[in-house]
């Protein structure tokens, strides 16, 4: 179900140091529900640290500044437990020991008990990736692409008010990369997510359409 159309994600003079010396400069950008923004910028640049502090995992070597809001909750000090964000990396991050349709009641959230209502929104997760019948396979079953839009399936589930992407494209061949590409999108707008990626594609940039942001 689409989120409150409030539900933009703001970053407000945002920066981050490391040994007292800035990343980048200050950062001011408001991703609305549904959009999907770009951030740019050569290696080294910070780019990946500022979703880690987006999402509360930044290693405390960094010093962060400025603020992080989404819709109308502050996000900076909470746990990343309670900042509602899904993400997705280069990696797809799927547990080896557990089979396909476990991986994504991972991603459940804890209002839907029964072991058949968890099933059915299995099930109905599997078929919007295109993926039916596949909750019992083994993720090494599947190929590149299968395991990204299982990663993408298991982090809606959760239900997130915000989508980070940290390059999840970027070890798909390129006639997969647009499919998948197109399919992630398509499911931040179709949900209302307002969703920052980070990459080093400009052709990522422009399938957003959203706002671009280059990091120096």
């Amino acid at each position: 179900m689409p989120h409150n159309t409030d539900d933009s994600l703001e970053l407000k003079d945002v920066t981050l140091s490391l040994d007292g010396v800035h990343l980048f400069a200050p950062l001011n950008i408001i991703v609305r529900a549904g959009e999907v923004a770009t951030i740019m910028g050569p290696s080294g640049c910070g780019k990946s640290s500022l979703l880690s502090h987006i999402c509360g995992t930044l290693a405390p070597a960094f010093t962060a500044r400025g603020d992080v809001t989404l819709g109308e909750t502050r996000l900076d000090g909470l746990p990343p437990d309670q900042r509602n964000i899904g993400i997705l990396f280069q990696d797809d991050l799927l547990f080896p020991h557990l089979s396909v349709g476990e991986n994504l009641a991972f991603g459940l959230p804890p209002d839907i008990r029964g072991r058949e209502a968890r099933r059915t929104r299995i099930e109905i997760a599997l078929d919007d990736a295109g993926l039916p019948g596949m909750a019992d396979r083994d993720p090494t079953t599947l190929s590149g692409g299968q395991r990204t839009r299982v990663a993408l399936m298991r982090s809606l589930l959760s239900r997130p008010r915000a989508l980070l992407l940290d390059e999840p494209f970027s070890k798909l061949d390129a006639g997969l990369r647009d499919r998948i590409r197109d399919f992630v999108f398509e499911h931040s707008r179709a949900n209302g997510i307002p969703a920052l990626l980070v990459t080093h594609d400009p052709a990522d940039a422009a399938a957003a359409n959203g706002t671009k942001i280059e990091l120096q």
